[in-house]
């Protein structure tokens, strides 16, 4: 039986592993650190409350003695640490979070868990989740990132989560802590925040609202189902070398404007009437610093690790698309912020 710090599992990603985990190991137990910013939803992990093996605390991954009595009181051996500012947009506007959390809360956690885990735990696991955009770059003709990509962020979101990767190696290196580090392509998939280019797009068209598309709409991602991003941090926590780096990709390039012309084409299938969805596409300024193309080269993990993505775009947008047409509340409760009341409801302070 295994005891799991997730860190930021109130989050997109964070929930959908929260609920992998349970399901697929139910003796295991998961701790669930969350800060609750505008991002954190409860919500999203309604039901899960009910399960014996499962703790919410809300609290900072930079608050250093909160972490020394989760690991004193729960006695941890894995650490998932999702917790992170993400939104590339924010982060031009207020790059300071960016930093306290993904730099600053990243080296608290290194710090608590090689206090608690120091000597005397071999077989504990720190998984710090990261992000492709920490490579930079790529050109229409350039090949994947691989592992061994040279690091090239180019926004403060970026800049931040690899200073974070960084820390995680030296504590390695330095003091034999026994990290992993995965780095991921874009997700998608239920619960995810209504701000991010998926949701957003879904919920426009809902509303025959404008879909806005930055520049040209030929920015290049690669795209990578939730549930398979949760069967990769699953792989490598099983089998993946202490040090070692893990991309996880969905093997699914796509431009920025075929995924909105797909989801629109999906919508007019799934919920026909009026005109086509592509109408309301709406192109505006780009962004600054908008890197053109990300692409993931996941060979490592398949080769070593025996994973590969179960969904290809064209299944999983389906399912996405689904999902959020099912789930109407949600939805409602994300765009308003009345999901901050489920933790009010729930837990009975603020």
């Amino acid at each position: 039986m295994k005891t799991l710090l997730v860190t930021g599992g109130a989050g997109f990603i964070g929930a959908n592993f929260v609920r992998y985990w349970l399901e697929r190991y139910p003796g295991d137990r998961v701790i669930n650190l969350d800060a609750l910013t505008y991002a954190g939803n409860l919500e999203n992990l309604k039901g899960v409350e009910a399960n014996d093996n499962y703790r919410f605390v809300r609290g900072d991954i930079c608050d250093a003695s909160l972490l020394r009595t989760l690991f004193d009181e729960e006695v941890v051996d894995t650490v998932v640490n999702f917790a992170a500012e993400s939104h590339v947009d924010r982060s031009i506007t207020d790059p300071g979070a960016f930093v306290r959390t993904n730099i600053e809360g990243t080296f608290t956690l290194l710090e608590a868990a090689a206090n608690a885990w120091r000597g005397d735990a071999p077989d504990c696991r720190f998984l710090h989740v990261s992000t492709d955009e920490v490579y930079g770059s790529l050109g229409p003709d350039d090949p994947p990132f691989t592992e061994r990509t040279p690091y090239a962020p180019n926004s403060p979101y970026s800049a931040s989560k690899a200073a974070s990767d960084h820390l995680v190696r030296a504590w390695f290196h330095t003091y034999g802590l026994p990290v992993l580090t995965t780095n991921c392509s874009n997700n998608y998939g239920p619960y995810q925040f209504p701000e991010k280019l998926i949701p957003l797009v879904i919920m426009n068209a809902l509303e025959d609202r404008p879909l806005p598309i930055y520049g040209d709409g030929k920015n290049v991602r690669d795209w990578l189902y939730v549930e398979d991003h949760c069967r990769g941090i699953d792989a490598v926590l099983a089998g993946g070398r202490a040090g070692e780096t893990y991309n996880i990709g969905g093997c699914n390039e796509w431009t920025n404007i075929d995924i909105v012309a797909r989801i629109c084409r999906t919508l007019d299938e799934l919920r026909p009437g009026g005109g086509p969805k592509e109408d309301l596409i709406t192109y505006i300024k780009d962004r600054p610093g908008h890197d053109r193309r990300y692409a993931i080269d996941a060979g490592k993990l398949m080769r070593e690790l025996d994973w590969a993505p179960l969904y290809q775009f064209e299944q999983g947008i389906v399912k996405t698309v689904q999902w959020y047409l099912e789930h109407p509340a949600w939805v409602e409760h994300a765009r308003s912020g009345d999901y901050r009341n489920y933790y009010r409801q729930q837990y009975g302070h603020n």
